[in-house]
């Protein structure tokens, strides 16, 4: 196994065991950041134990965390962390979360795990070596593929909440492309992602996503025959959005809900 892979696996390890034991926890504490969104002591806990571990097996590596900030170069290596995806959910004890973990090398996200402790999933993958899943713990690990519809008409699609899209003024826009596809959902957050990675379902899209809501997401729909753009078509998660697809509907849903196609 690449060793970088081993070691973005050891640190989901780490924020499994922290994040699991904090879950629906009597004297969980919740507080709200600046923008509004929760933030739990789980969160930070998690955050800070991956962060030591960095420091330790790669202290020349750059980190970017979403609870305690950083930075990941364009070139060189850097980490980025969500330590619990789906905060929201965490907060109001549904097992609907994950902690993701990415490793960039020249700003390219190259190693990704999404750890959902709490649904007793977990997917993975490095660059070159496929995309895999496991029911966790102690799961036999098999290799995942995205779906073969190729029509958009056949399509299943997902987002987090679609009142981000009327927030944006946008709301029409996503509602063409529910209309356009021949089935819709909200799972949400990083697991409509890795249900698109899997082959469950063909689409998903969030209008407002960071760094650290997509790296670990992007080497799985790449190495599982998937892709992960932002909305104006650029392969990166750092667009300030995202869609995920089969690749094989990806232009059509982008004709559709692009960026340009959002422009007020």
């Amino acid at each position: 196994m690449d060793s970088d892979l081993e070691l973005a696996l050891h640190l989901a390890d780490t924020a499994d065991a922290i994040t699991l034991d904090r879950f629906r926890a009597a004297d969980l504490r919740v507080t709200r950041k600046p923008d509004r969104t929760p933030v739990t002591d789980a969160d930070t806990a998690a955050e800070d134990a991956i962060r030591r571990t960095i420091s330790t097996e790669r202290p020349g590596d750059a980190v970017l965390g979403e609870e305690r900030g950083g930075d990941v170069p364009p070139s060189g290596r850097g980490w980025v962390l969500d330590p619990i995806d789906g905060t929201k959910n965490f907060s109001r004890g549904m097992p609907v979360w994950a902690s993701l973990i990415a490793l960039a090398v020249n700003g390219e996200p190259v190693v990704g795990v999404a750890s959902a402790p709490a649904l007793g999933r977990r997917w993975w993958a490095a660059r070159g070596e496929g995309a895999w899943t496991t029911d966790t713990p102690g799961g036999q690990p098999r290799r995942i593929a995205v779906s073969g519809v190729t029509d958009l008409g056949d399509a299943y699609v997902s987002t987090t909440d679609i009142r981000t899209f009327e927030e944006l003024g946008r709301r029409e826009h996503y509602l063409r492309l529910v209309d356009a596809c021949w089935e819709s959902r909200a799972f949400g957050d990083f697991w409509q992602h890795c249900l698109v990675a899997e082959g469950v379902i063909d689409v998903a899209v969030d209008v407002l996503a960071n760094t650290w809501d997509l790296a670990a997401l992007m080497p799985i729909l790449v190495e599982a025959g998937g892709a992960l753009t932002d909305l104006g078509g650029v392969a990166t998660p750092s667009g300030g959005d995202g869609i995920t697809s089969n690749g094989a509907v990806h232009d059509a849903a982008l004709a559709i809900i692009g960026r340009e196609k959002l422009a007020p």
